[in-house]
């Protein structure tokens, strides 16, 4: 008999696999098997939050906004486990938000330009014996301004200097 018989439980067979190992000795399968789910768990984790970063690097050529509202989305989603965020913040990310504040901002330059012009010519100008009624009389034009600022000691006017 030789000694690894001898190491055997009588009950086993003659030959045994080779991830079965005797008293003592190291497990080969057994470190492999640590170092492949190390793997795989860190793989998954990756694969996770790459996914989970979707959103965030669709809108990334998106406006500041959109894309802000995208990451507070993602985030919601990731640190609450709730699907319906990060599917928001894909389809908000997928969906190009309009752009509401150059047209905004064309009208307000197109009413300043209109304010400050002249009537034109073909419009109806009031009679110089018509009667002037109360908004009218009211003077539309813009208190002239100081000079010189006002200083500490001195006491702003209470009542706006007249226009002439």
């Amino acid at each position: 008999m030789n000694e690894h018989a001898a190491m055997l439980n009588p009950a086993a067979t003659d030959h045994l696999p080779f991830f079965i190992t005797g008293p003592g000795q190291t497990d080969g399968l057994f470190n492999a098997m640590i170092v492949f789910l190390i793997v795989v768990v860190f793989s998954v984790g990756l694969v996770y939050l790459r996914l989970h970063a979707l959103p965030e690097h669709l809108a990334h050529g998106a406006s500041k906004v959109q894309l802000q509202l995208v990451g507070v989305l993602a985030l919601l989603a990731l640190f609450t486990h709730n699907h319906i965020f990060w599917i928001a913040a894909l389809l908000l990310a997928l969906v190009p938000l309009p752009n509401f504040s150059a047209p905004l901002a064309s009208m307000a330059q197109s009413l300043e330009k209109l304010a400050d012009r002249a009537p034109p010519a073909g419009t109806l100008a009031p009679s110089p014996d018509a009667e002037v009624t109360a908004q009218e009389a009211v003077s539309t034009k813009a208190a002239p301004t100081r000079k010189t600022p006002i200083t500490e000691t001195e006491r702003a006017p209470a009542v706006p200097e007249k226009v002439v």
